[in-house]
Formats: structure tokens, sequence, C-alpha cells
């Protein structure tokens, strides 16, 4: 599977088998894969795609972000943004690694893959990097340790 930065991807359950233990989202809900995944390739490593849920809980996540502001904190957590028409929450503070082994299929609206602008795709991107960056230095945004993960994956390929 060609996987492409800037596009949306369901994962594997074995992806969160292999997880368990770090309290990632549950991959599905009633019986319906959720959620998505917004994704896009790591600087670093080739093998490594960085992946972000997406949510429909806007309210929820605006509520969170408009309270940190108002106490003036930079906020890593979230990035809103319109999906298919409507508003969604990118759950920075969600975001894990994963590899193609991983990715079950791309989402799909009708007969073409779901589109973001560009312009949401660089902001998603940027944030997430501030987030990659700080957990670089020892600040987790994520509520579990990404850079773990990542390692654990690229062991994986050896």
């Amino acid at each position: 599977m060609d996987i492409e930065s800037g596009k949306f991807y369901f994962i594997k359950d074995s992806f969160f088998d292999l997880f368990k233990e770090y309290g990632l989202m549950q991959n599905k809900e009633n019986g319906n894969k959720r959620p998505c995944y917004f994704c896009f390739k790591d600087l670093e490593d080739e093998e490594i795609i960085w992946f972000v849920p997406i949510s429909s809980k806007v309210d929820k996540y605006k509520a969170i972000y408009d309270k940190k502001i108002r106490n003036k904190k930079r906020v890593y957590n979230f990035v809103f943004g319109k999906v298919l028409g409507k508003e969604k929450a990118f759950l920075i503070q969600n975001i894990f690694p994963t590899t193609e082994e991983y990715i079950e299929n791309v989402y799909r609206n009708k007969e073409s893959d779901v589109e973001i602008t560009e312009a949401l795709k660089e902001n998603i991107i940027s944030v997430s990097m501030n987030v990659i960056k700080l957990a670089k230095k020892g600040i987790n945004i994520p509520f579990y340790n990404i850079l773990e993960m990542k390692n654990i994956l690229l062991s994986k390929k050896i």
C-alpha cells in the first residue's frame, strides 16, 4: 500500500494489541471502525508514520482549548478543521507512531480518498512536529511515551 502524508487511514487491531498497555483510544466503537487517523511520515525514520486521531466531539475539545488559552498556555493538544464539510478536532494529544504493516486501509468517501485543505494539513503537521520535539526534550503532551513506541516499532524492523 502506498501511504500518503496528509491522508486518513484506519489502523489494524494488531497494532492496538501490541500497545494495549499504553491506553490508546479504542479502535472500534459500536461495531464501526473508529476513529480514522490523519497521517504524516516521520522526517528521521522512513519506516515510521505518525497518526493523529480525529473526533467529532468538537465542543468538548474546544472547551478544553479555550480554557488553556484563557490561562495563557500554549496549546499543542488540538487542531480544529473541516473534514467532509464538518468541523472536527484533530487530537494531537493522542498522536502515535506506527508502521505500514499496521495500516488497514485508506478512509474513502464514496469513490475517493477523504481530503482536507493544504493549510489544515500543514497546521496539523506543524503542531504535531512540535509535540514530537517536546517529547524528545522530555515534555510529553500525549498520554503515553510516543518515543518508546517508536523505538519498539523500529526494533521490530531489525
